[in-house]
């Protein structure tokens, strides 16, 4: 009987490698959902270009990290929070995805968080941008790699407010617009500038004739500079609604942040008008962003947009952290993200260990018009950096 236990143990000793081996050698499983289809569809594309350049780039075209295959699994959300939920769950309870990335517009990525939670799995956004991701819904499996609300507020308040400035504010009646013009107003303080008057709209509203007037009304009689910021994603023309009431009349300049290029195309009716953006091909100069530039002319007769720098980021954050800790146990991921200092298409990003949030540049923009191209073309007015900006820890 002795012998027998003796010769088990040492068959289980000798197995001990080989089991280690075989799991060394099986694929790591990514999971990529994004909106492929509806009305933030021309984000869904640029995200799933991008986050898989950022995986070539990242892995020096190899698509491995430590001698394991990289296997990305892709979903479309619709940009639906509960397709967004649903996809997550099946994604880490049946596909056995190791790491999860995306979700789509904010209201997804809310949905999605106390998943990753209950999974106790690392998800990496590239895009959703709602101040309260990073706050009160704050978990700590869950890193933004793109720009927050907070950013869009305060880059446009460094870059327009100043004492005697008037301000206001059209924007989407949901947790993005709320969050942003929320940060709007704290970050106006400290600049003497002032907001007067607020409007919120639906997403895919089209008759903003009133919210229109009555901003106009509250800001036409106001003395010194007039801005009316429009704070606006997805599909939808609220610039040329704003522009038919004729502001200039009152002094009153639109302002606005950027988007994707293609929506983007009504402000190349508005050449001079001032905004900021988290990122335009044209703007930054560096390594990464040149690569970027040239894999997507030479693959799909393109150039990079939007939310093209978050998506390669948050590539680059999964190649660099399991490479850091050697496996894709998510504690150890955790430790290796925290704190992680990346080079990204927009230059240096900063995951900071407090909120998970990617600190990061914006820049500040007037519009130019290129007749060869079909949008209004940010030019660079001023970069405002990760020291410029001052991002607040949300409370969570």
């Amino acid at each position: 009987m002795k012998a027998v236990l003796r010769l088990w143990l040492i068959a289980l000793v000798l197995a001990i490698p080989l089991i280690g081996t075989a799991n060394a050698e099986d694929p790591i499983r990514i999971l990529h959902m994004y909106p492929g289809t509806g009305p933030y569809e021309a984000y869904g594309k640029i995200l799933q270009r991008s986050f898989m350049l950022g995986l070539e780039y990242a892995t020096g075209g190899k698509m491995e990290v430590n001698g394991r295959k990289l296997v990305v699994i892709e979903k479309d959300t619709r940009n639906r929070p509960d397709l967004a939920r649903s996809t997550l769950v099946q994604a880490f309870q049946d596909d056995k995805v190791d790491i999860a990335v995306g979700a789509g517009a904010s209201a997804s990525a809310l949905a999605a968080l106390p998943v990753a939670l209950q999974f106790k799995k690392i998800l990496l956004l590239p895009a959703s941008a709602a101040d309260s991701i990073t706050g009160k819904n704050f978990n700590r499996y869950m890193f933004r790699l793109g720009r927050n609300s907070s950013m869009d507020s305060i880059s446009t308040a460094r870059a327009l407010g100043a004492p005697g400035v008037s301000f206001g504010v059209l924007a989407q009646d949901n947790t993005f617009g709320q969050d942003a013009v929320a940060a709007f107003k704290k970050a106006l303080g400290p600049t003497g500038a002032t907001l007067v008057h607020e409007e919120y709209v639906a997403a895919d509203s089209t008759d903003l004739t009133g919210n229109a007037q009555r901003l106009l009304d509250a800001l036409k009689d106001r003395p010194g500079q007039k801005y009316i910021w429009i704070y606006w994603a997805g599909s939808g023309n609220p610039y040329a609604k704003m522009a038919a009431l004729d502001p200039g009349r009152y002094g009153i300049q639109l302002a606005t942040i950027g988007q994707a290029n293609d929506l983007m195309a009504p402000l190349k009716q508005l050449p001079g008008m001032l905004g900021t953006t988290s990122y335009y091909y044209d703007i930054p100069k560096n390594a990464v962003n040149d690569w970027l530039v040239k894999a997507f002319r030479d693959r799909y007769n393109d150039v990079p947009d939007y939310d093209s720098p978050g998506a390669v980021a948050s590539a680059i954050a999964v190649v660099k952290a399991i490479q850091i800790a050697g496996s894709t146990d998510s504690e150890k991921l955790i430790t290796a993200l925290e704190g992680l200092e990346l080079d990204t298409p927009k230059g240096k990003m900063i995951l900071r260990k407090e909120d998970h949030q990617a600190l990061q540049s914006m820049y500040a923009f007037k519009i130019a018009v290129d007749p060869k191209l079909p949008w209004g073309v940010p030019t660079l007015v001023k970069e405002l950096s990760i020291s410029d900006l001052d991002i607040p820890i949300q409370p969570h």
